[in-house]
C-alpha cells in the first residue's frame, strides 16, 4: 500500500512540475463571428458582420458594413480606420474598400481585444470601446456597439426580431430606462438615479435607496468640505500646502496617482484639481490634513456633514474612498458607502452652493504648476456629450465602476444641473455605456418635460433636499453671467 501511495505521489508531483514549466492558457477573451440583417426605414439594407465579445449576445457591428448601408441616406458617414485609430465623419460619403456586406471567410478566427482605441467624430475626440481588426485583403475594420453608433449618429435603432436591426433614420436616438430595467439591463449595476439637481426632481431610479461602496466618488464630499473651508476663510485657493510624509507614502503606493514628495508645496486649487480630475488619493489626503489637521479629524467632519445633509445611508472611513483596514489581528476591510439617493442629495447641494466646482470637473486636462505635472480627467463622457460638466469617477473591487455625471442645460429662463448616478457597474466599459445612455435620457426628459412620465415611472422629489439662500443667489448669478 505504501509503495502504491509513493507511486501516486510521484505522478502528482510530475504533473505539478509540468504545469509549472509548461505554459497553460486558463482563460482568454474570445470573439464569436456572426452576421445580422440591417434594414432602414427608407429601404436600404444588407448583411452586417458582427463580433460577440467574450459572451454570446454582447454584439459589436462592423462599421464598414454599416457605413455602406447608410451611404446614400441622411445618416451617411465616412470612415478612416488605422491599426489603433478611427475617424468617423457624419454627413460625408463613404468610400468602399471592397469588403463591405460580405460574409466572414470560413477560416476567420478573430483574436482582437476590446479597448479604447483613438476615436474621433467630426474631428473631435470621443471615448468609446471598440475592436479594430486587420482585414485579410489589407486595411482595417472597426466593430462597435449598435447603441454607441446610434448615439453618435443620433438615430434610433430597434431589434424587431432575433438577428435583425431596424434603423429609424428620421427618429432621434431615444432611451426609456423603465424598458431597459424590464429587460434586465440594470442587473449589471448596483444602482442608478437620474434627476434634476436644480429642482430636486428624480426622473428615474433603480435600487437608489440601498447603500453601496462608492470608491473615489467619496472625493466629492472631500471637495465640498474643502470649498466650505475656503468659503469660511480658513483656507484660500492659492494657499500652499506642505505635503506630509503620509501623503508621500500614499503617492508611491500601488494607489498613487501624482508623485508628491514630503515637504513639497502645492496650492489648494491644484490639490482640488488633482483630487477631481485624475482622482489622486494623495491630493485628497493633503486636503483633509489642510482642512482638519489630520485625516481622522476630517473623516469626523465628513460624517457630520452627511448627517447635516440628511444622507441617511452614508458612512465615511477615509477621505479618498480606498479600502481601509482595521488594526485587529484579523483586520476588517471597510469602504465608504452611500446610496444613490444620498449621492443625489450630496451632488445637488454641492452644485447649488459651489457651482464653480464644475470649472474644474469640466476640464479635460490641467497642469499643476507647483510640481510641473500634467493631469487628465478620468471622466469619459466629457468627450461624448457636450452638455457634460463633471463630476467624478470611482473604482474599487468592492464598489465596482462608478460614475457621477453632471450636465448643464438651459430652459430659456435659468440653467439646470442634471445628474446621472451609476454605482457598481461591472467594469469601465459598462460604466461608460450605462452613464451615457442615462445622460442622453436625462437630456431627453428635460427637453420634452417627460421626465418620469414613461410607463411605471413617477417624478419624485426627495424630502428635505438641502437648499440655501446662497445657493439660489449663486444660481441666478451664474445664469446671468452666462447670458
Amino acid at each position: 500500500m505504501k509503495k502504491f501511495l509513493r507511486k501516486v505521489s510521484a505522478v502528482i508531483l510530475c504533473v505539478i512540475m509540468l504545469c509549472a514549466v509548461w505554459p497553460v492558457r486558463t482563460s482568454a477573451a474570445f470573439e464569436i463571428p456572426g452576421i445580422c440583417q440591417v434594414q432602414t426605414d427608407t429601404g436600404s439594407g444588407g448583411m452586417v458582420k458582427t463580433l460577440d465579445y467574450a459572451y454570446a449576445g454582447n454584439t459589436y457591428l462592423s462599421l464598414r458594413d454599416m457605413a455602406m448601408i447608410l451611404r446614400d441616406t441622411e445618416k451617411s458617414f465616412s470612415l478612416e480606420i488605422a491599426k489603433n485609430a478611427v475617424s468617423l465623419n457624419p454627413g460625408e460619403a463613404y468610400m468602399p474598400v471592397g469588403v463591405e456586406n460580405a460574409p466572414w471567410e470560413a477560416e476567420t478566427n478573430p483574436d482582437i481585444s476590446l479597448k479604447r482605441n483613438e476615436f474621433k467624430v467630426g474631428g473631435q475626440k470621443v471615448s468609446y470601446y471598440t475592436m479594430i481588426m486587420e482585414l485579410p485583403s489589407g486595411g482595417y475594420d472597426c466593430f462597435m456597439m449598435a447603441a454607441d453608433l446610434g448615439m453618435i449618429l443620433d438615430t434610433d435603432i430597434t431589434v424587431p426580431s432575433a438577428g435583425t436591426l431596424q434603423i429609424h433614420l428620421l427618429e432621434p436616438f431615444s432611451i426609456l430606462p423603465a424598458e431597459l430595467e424590464q429587460n434586465g439591463y440594470f442587473y449589471g449595476v448596483n444602482s442608478v438615479l437620474v434627476g434634476d439637481a436644480s429642482t430636486g426632481e428624480i426622473y428615474y431610479e433603480y435600487q437608489s435607496d440601498m447603500p453601496y461602496a462608492i470608491a473615489s466618488t467619496s472625493k466629492l464630499m472631500t471637495s465640498l468640505l474643502t470649498m466650505e473651508a475656503v468659503s469660511a476663510g480658513q483656507l484660500s485657493l492659492d494657499q500652499q500646502v506642505v505635503v506630509s510624509d503620509g501623503a508621500r507614502r500614499l503617492a508611491v503606493s500601488a494607489d498613487g496617482v501624482i508623485p508628491l514628495e514630503t515637504g513639497a508645496l502645492i496650492t489648494v486649487r491644484e490639490l482640488l484639481i488633482g483630487t477631481l480630475l485624475p482622482s489622486s488619493n494623495e491630493c485628497a489626503l493633503c486636503l483633509a490634513e489642510a482642512v482638519a489637521g489630520s485625516e481622522e479629524a476630517f473623516v469626523q467632519r465628513m460624517n457630520q456633514k452627511a448627517l447635516e445633509l440628511g444622507l441617511s445611508q452614508a458612512v465615511f472611513f477615509n477621505c479618498n474612498g480606498l479600502p481601509v483596514y482595521t488594526q485587529e489581528p484579523v483586520p476588517a476591510k471597510r469602504q465608504n458607502r452611500m446610496s444613490a439617493e444620498d449621492m443625489f442629495r450630496l451632488v445637488s447641494y454641492l452644485l447649488k452652493v459651489y457651482p464653480q466646482i464644475t470649472e474644474i470637473t469640466s476640464l479635460e486636462k490641467a497642469r499643476l504648476e507647483s510640481i510641473d505635472f500634467e493631469v487628465r480627467n478620468t471622466n469619459p463622457l466629457l468627450y461624448n456629450v457636450s452638455e457634460v460638466t463633471g463630476l467624478k469617477t470611482g473604482t474599487t473591487n468592492r464598489a465596482g465602476a462608478c460614475l457621477i455625471t453632471s450636465l448643464t442645460v438651459d430652459d430659456g429662463v435659468a440653467e439646470h444641473d442634471l445628474v446621472v448616478i451609476v454605482l457598481g457597474a461591472e467594469d469601465s466599459v459598462e460604466r461608460t455605456r450605462v452613464s451615457e445612455l442615462l445622460a442622453r435620457y436625462a437630456l431627453q426628459a428635460f427637453e420634452t418635460g417627460a421626465g418620469g412620465t414613461e410607463p411605471g415611472a413617477e417624478v419624485r422629489t426627495p424630502e428635505n433636499l438641502p437648499v440655501q439662500a446662497e445657493a439660489a443667489v449663486q444660481w441666478v448669478i451664474r445664469t446671468a453671467r452666462n447670458r
